[in-house]
């Protein structure tokens, strides 16, 4: 038995490759239809590119079972690869044949080495017409060496492939054939798991699901002896005190795609198990009679929250059918069960909840996960949370790197720098392109995103990693603009909007409903602007030179949601619901928003 993990930056090809893993190790039959990226199986995975949940898959390749988990690279899903690479005895380290070692490679691989892992150094994509895999060879050397790599990880076995064409040689130029000369490499460098067969049974929860069936599943590897289905156990947490007594209802093993029922399963085999009731991740599920917790990672802290609050819109309750804040807080619960790098809590306001994570792509998986099960929310601006410590306030770091044309690196290191970011390199990466290191808080990161893609001209690339706390860096300039939001409740119309374009931007079209205190545009001038949407055109009989005004509107800005949140200022809201994504002011009484700028300013 071989366990290993395949780790990379996002979007480096993790999923592709174990597709053809799959299927090259006879997992699917000849004709058996299988969609792209097997294991990307939510929605939204399909949807945005990424891996959003550690998944497990396991093939047979000649007599070897190797069990493989295929880990997050998007850094607000770093927690999951933590813990994964606890029950992994190697890795794959994937690397992008053009772009190189990238911000979640120098993470991800830091993490792995930490663990005392080997990696075996796959360099893919080499079937791309930009590819340099040799200088990409000697950057994650360097990559290695930078994280303190020990000679026998120094001395790691490199591949070329290409995931998409299902191919893996020891040169760039071929043989082109298929992945057997990985197969092989896995099974002579990996080594197969330490276990104790004749020690009572142990296992330390890695992940954690709640299925509809089965209730808590969690997953992890058996460290010692072995399980059985109905046997009596027990849970203990990281520092060792009881957590519960149970039994265990059910074992799943992996077998390709699929998750079977097995009656027992032995040490060193990677498994999920049902029939516990509070268990959670990092605690160790064992037979009675042991005493002694395994050792287990903390979870990281979450680092940004937001404020989930009942849709108390005049449109509310219209577009979607879980509105009150109960059903929000049991959803909340359901939540937080199953991903433990995200925190709830009851906020001080009237129907409202705290929800903190480690990202802001993480909470807007949630958001979106909960708009497409029929709850309408309202969503405050992401805001990062501090630590306290010896009277100071300190302030989550992190390091953005940003791979830009050179025409437009001038403008992003003073955009950075007005925001308190700090430039700690800047190179060459390749022709015409530029790489840009900076230190920044992560309060500066937050609405960002589209401004950038606006000054590089869409042609940017940005990635951030968690790097630290540092002291509070100091006040950083928000948004400038103000805002164009409706005084009138009612449908939009063409004639009235046509009239506002030249006090800024739109975000509604004809015939969309409005209501009063909704943002409907941004004004290009400081302060919002109150506004009347539906005002029509007065019918005279008189008409000029024998015609009427066309009216031609500017097609209006669509706000998604990870837009709307990086958008809104911190007296705004982004009212979510299944079909809409609206923006709106806190206090939707034009007098209420005065009273409260007035005591703003006198604080």
């Amino acid at each position: 038995m071989r366990n290993i993990a395949i780790i990379a930056h996002v979007d480096h090809g993790k999923t592709t490759l174990v597709d053809c893993l799959l299927r090259q190790s006879g997992t699917f039959r000849e004709n058996q239809q299988v969609a792209d990226r097997a294991l990307d199986s939510n929605d939204q995975e399909r949807e945005r590119g990424i891996t959003i949940l550690a998944k497990c898959t396991s093939v047979l390749w000649r007599g070897v079972r190797i069990n493989i988990v295929d880990t997050p690279g998007h850094v607000d899903f770093g927690g999951e690869v933590e813990r994964i690479l606890g029950m992994v005895d190697g890795a794959i380290l994937l690397v992008d044949a053009a772009e190189g070692p990238m911000p979640q490679t120098k993470f991800v691989l830091g993490k792995a080495l930490r663990q005392g892992l080997r990696p075996i150094v796959l360099i893919n994509k080499v079937d791309r017409s930009d590819q340099r895999a040799h200088v990409v060879l000697d950057e994650v050397f360097d990559l290695f060496a930078a994280l303190d790599a020990s000679e026998p990880q120094l001395d790691f076995p490199v591949l070329y492939a290409s995931g998409r064409q299902g191919w893996a040689a020891t040169d760039p130029d071929g043989p082109r054939q298929d992945l057997t000369p990985l197969f092989e490499l896995v099974c002579r460098h990996v080594p197969p798991p330490t276990i104790e067969p004749d020690q009572p049974f142990t296992m330390l929860a890695t992940t954690l699901e709640a299925d509809p069936y089965l209730g808590r599943l969690l997953t992890g590897r058996i460290t010692a002896g072995s399980a059985r289905a109905n046997m009596p156990a027990k849970v203990l947490s990281r520092d060792g005190t009881l957590v519960e007594q149970g039994r265990i209802s059910k074992i799943l093993a992996f077998r390709g795609l699929e998750r079977v029922p097995v009656e027992e399963a032995q040490a060193g085999d990677i498994v999920a198990i049902a029939g516990l009731a509070t268990a959670t991740v990092a605690d160790t599920i064992c037979a009675p009679e042991v005493t002694t917790a395994l050792a287990a990672h903390p979870i990281d802290p979450p680092t940004i929250a937001m404020t989930f609050s009942v849709n108390d819109s005049p449109l509310a309750g219209q577009e979607g059918d879980k509105v009150t804040s109960r059903v929000i807080w049991d959803r909340l619960k359901r939540e937080a069960l199953g991903n433990v790098a995200i925190r709830i809590a009851e906020s001080g306001e009237k129907d409202a909840f705290e929800v903190s994570g480690r990202g802001e792509l993480q909470l807007a998986v949630l958001i979106e996960s909960m708009r497409r099960e029929g709850f309408e929310l309202s969503i405050s601006r992401p805001r990062v949370l501090y630590k306290m410590e010896a009277g100071e306030r300190f302030e989550p770091i992190e390091e953005v790197v940003i791979d830009v044309d050179d025409a437009y690196a001038g403008v992003v290191v003073e955009k950075l720098g007005q925001r308190r970011a700090e430039l700690t390199d800047m190179r060459p990466a390749g022709t015409g392109k530029q790489r840009l290191v900076f230190l920044a808080p992560t309060r500066s990161t937050i609405g960002y995103h589209g401004e950038f893609l606006s000054d590089t001209r869409g042609t940017g690339v940005m990635n951030r990693l968690f790097h630290g706390y540092a002291p509070f860096k100091g006040m950083i300039s928000t948004r400038r603009t103000g805002t164009i939001v409706s005084r009138e409740l009612g449908t939009a119309v063409p004639y009235a909007l046509f009239n506002l374009e030249e006090r800024g931007a739109l975000f509604v079209s004809p015939g969309e409903r409005v209501y009063p205190g909704m943002i409907i545009g941004e004004n290009s001038r400081d302060g919002d602007l109150d506004v009347n949407p539906l005002r029509a055109k007065q019918l005279t009989n008189f008409r000029a030179a024998g015609k009427d005004d066309h009216v031609t509107l500017t097609p209006p800005l669509k706000m998604t949601l990870e837009k709307a949140l990086a958008y809104i200022a911190d007296d705004e809201l982004v009212e979510v619901t299944p079909q809409s994504i609206r923006l709106r002011k806190r206090h939707l009484d034009p007098h209420a928003r005065k009273r409260e700028a007035r005591r703003a300013v006198g604080a």
